[in-house]
Order: structure tokens, then sequence, then C-alpha cells
């Protein structure tokens, strides 16, 4: 059942916004995103009143001879699209996680397997990237450290566009790889893995953060191989004291840099604040697609089958080529799905 009392309070105030905006005064900015945000809820909702009404008037029908053979035509039809328009807005109706329009901080560091492991890390950064070209999103590179055969000891960048969080959000965890390495020269199948966060961009808002509690050094910026990329000392290095985290950025402008590691630092600050919250939410977080835990296994991509695996909702895929390619929309509309299942299921038990 849709709740109508709450379907009533969004319609009014999506029209209240309407009207403050064309009037002018007030934030605009925030009034527009408020806008936007209640948008897709009522077309939807619109779209599910219209057609009730529209059953109404063909179920009044099949008492006019003349009309009844069009009625019983028409209403098949008609309550399909009202069961479809239903859904949609039952859907449209789940409370959003807040962060899901924000741009993402994108981590991933080689786990166990080597030079193995720091390949394959390199591999899901070209994936990512390459997703993220597909979706018309901005992949740009913060902070990247690569070993001397190409792998990637680190590498944080920042993803931003439409909707970014909400798509990548599930991709946080383990990513496990098994294939022969190029340095294998027996031909014999390794497994190494590679870890993914995915972090919701902060604003200053979210996170206070005194002063008091940074330690910043600059250093010598320098490139693969290293080179030095200029002969300033523009990379800046900066610590939170209190949780101990380190946080660097070297582009060729210091004051730039500091922006960058602000923001990936904020952005740190304000997913461990969510984690703990979420951790004290447990009964809720098992019903959803995955902890969100860095250490979970999630994934596993199989080379020589061509396969990939997603363990948290059971899904295999013989299109492994394509997802490297950077095709990764038949894994995250199925994660989105799922997690939207769960969340139904939850809010209307």
């Amino acid at each position: 059942m849709v709740p109508q009392d709450r379907l009533k309070q969004i319609v009014a105030r999506f029209e209240y916004l309407e009207a403050a905006m064309s009037a002018g005064g007030g934030d605009i900015a925030a009034q527009g995103r408020e806008y936007a945000e209640l948008r897709p809820v009522v077309e939807t909702a619109r779209i599910w009143e219209t057609t009730h009404d529209e059953i109404a008037e063909a179920e009044a029908m099949l008492g006019d001879p003349e009309m009844r053979g069009l009625a019983e035509e028409e209403l098949p039809k008609l309550r399909k699209r009202l069961d479809a328009a239903e859904e949609a807005l039952r859907l449209a109706l789940l409370p959003k996680d807040a962060a899901d329009a924000r741009p993402a901080i994108l981590e991933i560091r080689p786990g166990t397997g080597g030079e193995e492991a720091a390949l394959f890390a390199a591999d899901l950064m070209r994936m990512y990237q390459r997703f993220a070209e597909s979706q018309g999103w901005r992949f740009d590179i913060v902070e990247r450290a690569e070993t001397e055969l190409g792998g990637l000891k680190e590498l944080v960048a920042n993803v931003a566009g439409d909707g970014v969080f909400a798509r990548l959000k599930f991709e946080s965890g383990v990513h496990r790889v098994q294939r022969v390495p190029t340095t294998e020269s027996g031909g014999r199948i390794h497994t190494s893995a590679a870890t993914v966060a995915v972090l919701p961009e902060a604003e200053e808002v979210d996170v206070a953060i005194a002063p008091g509690d940074l330690r910043i050094d600059t250093m010598r910026s320098s490139g693969a191989g290293g080179q030095h990329v200029n002969t300033t000392d523009s990379a800046v290095r900066i610590t939170h004291i209190p949780t101990g985290i380190v946080v660097t950025s070297s582009e060729k402008s210091q004051h730039r840099n500091r922006e960058i590691a602000m923001q990936v630092l904020r952005a740190r600050l304000f997913d461990m604040e969510r984690q703990r919250a979420a951790t004290e939410r447990a009964d809720a977080r098992k019903s959803q697609v995955g902890t969100g835990d860095r250490s979970e296994r999630i994934r596993t991509y199989n080379f020589p089958q061509g396969r990939l695996t997603d363990h948290r909702i059971n899904l295999t895929l013989y299109k492994l080529d394509q997802v490297m390619q950077g095709d990764l929309t038949d894994v995250i509309d199925a994660l989105v799905s799922e997690d939207q299942a769960a969340r139904l299921a939850q809010f209307e038990a």
C-alpha cells in the first residue's frame, strides 16, 4: 500500500518549492536541490493517481452495455500500469542515503599477492576509470604511487558526477583475482587481492577539524622513477593527530595540494562517522548488500574462466573481459536492486 498521507505532504512541499523558486528569494540553490530530489517522486505519484482514476472510470463503464467491451479490454492494461506505478512509487518513497548524490573518493590498494596484487589494483583503477567515462563522470587522480612493473601501491581519486556515490558505494571491500600472472613462468594460477574503498565526499560543514589536530608537512614532489615533477617543495602531507590518518597530495601547486589533501581527509573522517553510525544499526545492516566492511571479500575475478562472481548476491557473469573494460552496469544494477528490495522489505515490515 502507498502511504497517501506522506504522499500528500511530499506533493505539498514540492508545490511550495515550485512557487518559492518562481517568486525568487530564499536559498535558491538549496531549494533547487530539494526540488530535484522530490520531482521523481511527485511525477511517479501523478502517474499513479491518474491511473487510479482511469481504473475507477473504466469500472464505472462496466454497467453500460455499449461501453462494457471497451472497459473489459482496457482494465487489465490499466491494472498492470497501476501495479508498476505503485512499485516505482514505493521505491521512490524509501528513505534515501543522504550521501547518495555526492561525489566520491575512490581508494584502491593492493592486498595479498605481492606484485600481482599491485598489477590487479592497477587493472581495477582502469576499470573504474572507464566506467566513469561511460557515465559522463569526471575521474581526477589525487594520489598515485606505482611499482616498477606498473602496478599500484596506492590510488586515491575523486569521482564527480550525477549519483556517483549511489552507484559506486557497493564497490567497497576486498576484490579477489584468480589468474596466471605475467611474472609466472610455469603457467600456474595465482590468487591475490586488492582493497577498494568508496567514501562520500564530505563538505566542510560535515566534519569539524580543529587546526590544532593537524600536522602539515611539505616535501618535494616526485614522479615515476624518482624524477622530480618540479624543484619546489610543493607536495603536502597532512596528519590528523587524533586518528592517525595521513593524507598526501603531489600536484604542482602547494595551495592546491592542501585543498586536495583536506578534501580527502574530510571524506575519511566523514566515512569513519558513517561507519560508526552503521555499526550501531547492526540489524539494519544485515538486511542490506554487504556491510561496507573494508575486510569483507565481495567479488572474485576468475580470468581463466572469464567469470565474475559477486558473493554478496550470488551473481555470476561470464563477461569478465567487458567488465574489466568498464562495463559494470549489470553488476551495479543488480546490487542496487538487491539493496532496494532489502530496504523495501524492512521499511514495510
